[in-house]
């Protein structure tokens, strides 16, 4: 383990200039904190959206309304027990029923005082009981005529009584709660077969570049497109609907179609945000009048990433082609916004950036700020090797993003840290970067 430690975690060498130009006279670049801000800003401006959907189809979506109760629950008096309902003091004389009183059968005949009947978990008790007695706290006679308890019996003992959860109009969650399994289940109890939810924000993802490869090996100058397979599961694990994932060349019409034509209320663009001769984003969003919220961040990979609302409730995060400069885009720009879209609880706050303490010196930017990816070793995050903006290696092995401020941090210093969605699932154990 520690070879493996010190395999992925040997101290971070000084950044190569990354290939990334300065900003130049067109925008000046915006801090890294207040890209993220202006993120969420653009999130929650955007129109809120609701829809009705069966109770399967909700899960990982939030609720659009409070969830009140549409029913007491238990909505009657149930034995929270198998054993015997009895009437008054013991011993009791047991009624001939059977089989007894079974869960789902209509409301039972009452007990007469000094009554006893066998009952099941979940049945309704009947009128005029007082308190059921598990079947291992019981006995009878010989002659199964008379039962008697073997512990003392308290009046209303394993006995649900109506509207002990909730009587019908309580408020259960109130909107925004996140749907998960076990609200599905109360939901269920509760009465609904529908829930009102916020939908999943859609997400279309251009893949930009004439060089890229969807299969084989590397060949004349072409190299292997590593965004298109990650970029969709990596947004599904966002919580986006993912639409569709296209290629396109670099042609500035061909472009301006697809942005034009999508339908998705984010539209996300690889490659393209700089200023080059095949760099068509920029124009493409002058061409459709959209309105730049952020042109550039200072961070290092992703200086050249961008954000912009295209109509009200649409918007287009543009990530810089190299695969980590990508990532760094994502998580500073698409994450927080697609938190806020789809109403998750506290939004891009409640995914913040949390403090660690570094395990070994990270060197920084001279003025940007630097996403390193980590590894949590305890209560240490940990840097990561191959940490370059084309370089997929370090973020594969990490459950994290560090953010280190211009000049870098030491050893033991506590810096901000990014989570990746996959992070409580263990990622980096055990890796060799």
């Amino acid at each position: 383990m520690e070879e493996a430690l010190a395999l992925v975690s040997a101290p971070v060498p000084a950044p190569v200039p990354a290939p990334e130009p300065r900003p130049g006279p067109r925008h000046r670049a915006a801090p890294w904190h207040h890209a993220r801000d202006a993120a969420i800003a653009a999130g929650r401006a955007a129109p809120r959206r609701s829809h009705r959907v069966p109770l399967a189809q909700a899960l990982g979506e939030t609720l659009a309304a409070p969830l009140a109760a549409l029913t007491d629950l238990p909505s009657f008096d149930t034995s929270a027990m198998d054993g015997w309902v009895v009437a008054g003091p013991g011993p009791w004389r047991i009624r001939d029923a059977a089989d007894g009183i079974l869960a789902g059968h209509a409301a039972p005949a009452p007990l007469a005082d000094g009554e006893a009947v066998r009952i099941a978990t979940g049945a309704r008790i009947p009128a005029e009981a007082t308190a059921v007695i598990r079947s291992e706290h019981a006995r009878t006679d010989a002659a199964q005529a008379v039962l008697h308890a073997q512990r003392e019996v308290v009046t209303g003992q394993d006995i649900r009584p109506r509207g002990q959860e909730c009587r019908a109009g309580d408020r259960l969650l109130p909107a925004s709660a996140l749907v998960t399994p076990a609200v599905l289940g109360l939901a269920a109890a509760a009465g609904y077969d529908e829930l009102s939810t916020v939908p999943r924000p859609r997400v279309e993802i251009f893949v930009l570049g004439d060089e890229l490869l969807a299969e084989g090996l590397p060949r004349e100058g072409l190299i292997r497109d590593a965004l298109g397979p990650m970029l969709g599961p990596w947004l599904r694990m966002l919580g986006a609907e993912v639409v569709a994932t296209r290629r396109l060349k670099d042609d500035a019409g061909v472009l301006l179609a697809a942005v034009e034509g999508s339908t998705a209320d984010l539209v996300v663009t690889t490659g393209g945000t700089a200023a080059g001769p095949v760099d068509h984003v920029h124009p493409v969003l002058r061409t459709l009048g959209a309105e730049l919220l952020v042109d550039g961040v200072a961070v290092r990979p992703g200086h050249p990433m961008l954000l912009a609302r295209i109509a009200a409730g649409k918007h287009l995060v543009g990530l810089p082609g190299n695969p980590l400069a990508a990532v760094s885009a994502l998580l500073t720009l698409a994450e927080p916004l697609l938190r806020e879209l789809a109403g998750y609880p506290g939004g891009a706050a409640a995914t913040g950036p949390y403090t660690a303490v570094l395990r070994d010196e990270v060197h920084g930017h001279p003025y940007d700020t630097r996403l390193v990816p980590v590894v949590h070793r305890g209560e240490q995050a940990v840097p990561l090797h191959y940490n370059g903006p084309a370089m997929l290696r370090g973020i594969a092995a990490a459950d994290g993003l560090a953010v280190v401020p211009p000049g870098g941090a030491k050893a033991g210093q506590g810096v901000e840290v990014l989570d990746l969605p996959w992070g409580q699932l263990g990622a980096g154990e055990g890796c060799f970067t």
